[in-house]
């Protein structure tokens, strides 16, 4: 047989390469250029040094849309932690249309965030089934304004990505206990544990890699949260625009033809970074493992 040249591996997996350099590579390095730029749609730009980054931290919107997305990752990470799994362990027993309840709470991953969020919108809206339902039963003698108010709008948008991502990481869990050996569970038993001990000392530390991954998805994805807020605000950030997270401030700022595109790149490089946080922990927390 002969044998294969050198390059033919490089020819199979250049396609890929070519596709990072080109899609992400090759944008991520053009936003952090613009940054240090003055650039907009029609005019050609000039190097303006850090002058974006002076203006970024002086920005009180900037502040604002930073506490939103803080707020966000506050209140999803331990909501979408602990709540798919409780979910699995309910889920996990094989018993008869235990498979029906498995893809009913699957059904929300699968639709359309923008048709969940337009749904919500129509329940919590001043003339919705919410509002309707809470003054039939008279608990309030005028509209709640569940999309109006920074706090609800904020609330409402939260419980929105709660309730979507609850079964996606529901499966995640349910593939993650699925290695948790049940001869563990019955030493623990035969020792006289409870429940909540076993839950504690054998189900937590058998899902622990699992939980550090979803907190990590979780804490990004809420870091770059933009649909839910922006249709349940109508795409205004709520009153005042407080309810704006990063990458709606990074719309507003960098789209039409007079945005400002400089401006934008720096706010995306700031978001960037604080993806990374997450990521770093992660990564450090792993190393401390490996090294105990």
């Amino acid at each position: 047989m002969r044998s294969h040249k050198w390059f033919t591996p490089w020819l199979l997996v250049a396609p890929a390469i070519i596709w990072v350099l080109v899609f992400s590579l090759w944008p991520f390095l053009n936003t952090v250029i613009l940054s240090f730029t003055n650039a907009r749609p029609l005019k050609p730009p000039s190097f303006i040094g850090v002058a974006n980054y002076e203006r970024m931290f002086g920005d009180e919107m900037f502040w604002n849309a930073i506490v939103t997305c803080l707020i966000y990752v506050a209140a999803c990470v331990p909501l979408l932690t602990i709540l798919p799994l409780l979910l699995a362990l309910l889920v996990e027993k094989v018993i008869p249309g235990i498979s029906f309840f498995r893809t009913t709470f699957y059904f929300p991953v699968i639709a359309s965030v923008v048709v969940v969020a337009l749904i919500w919108q129509w329940l919590f809206d001043s003339r919705g089934i919410v509002n309707q339902s809470l003054d039939f039963l008279g608990l309030t003698d005028q509209p709640v304004p569940f999309l109006v108010d920074r706090w609800l709008l904020l609330a409402c948008s939260i419980l929105l990505t709660v309730w979507k991502g609850l079964g996606y990481y529901m499966v995640v869990y349910l593939a993650a206990l699925g290695n948790v050996g049940k001869e563990l569970h019955e030493a623990a038993q035969l020792d006289g544990a409870s429940s909540f001990r076993r839950f504690l000392h054998v189900t937590i530390p058998g899902v622990r890699g699992a939980m550090l991954l979803i907190c990590v998805l979780i804490a990004v994805s809420a870091m770059r949260i933009f649909t839910e807020l922006e249709v349940l605000s109508k795409g205004t950030g709520g009153p005042g625009g407080y309810d704006m997270s990063l990458v709606m401030l990074i719309r507003q700022v960098g789209s039409g033809l007079t945005g400002n595109v400089g401006y934008a790149s720096a706010i995306s490089v700031a978001l960037f970074l604080l993806t990374l946080i997450p990521l770093i922990a992660i990564a450090f927390m792993n190393r401390e493992k490996k090294a105990a």
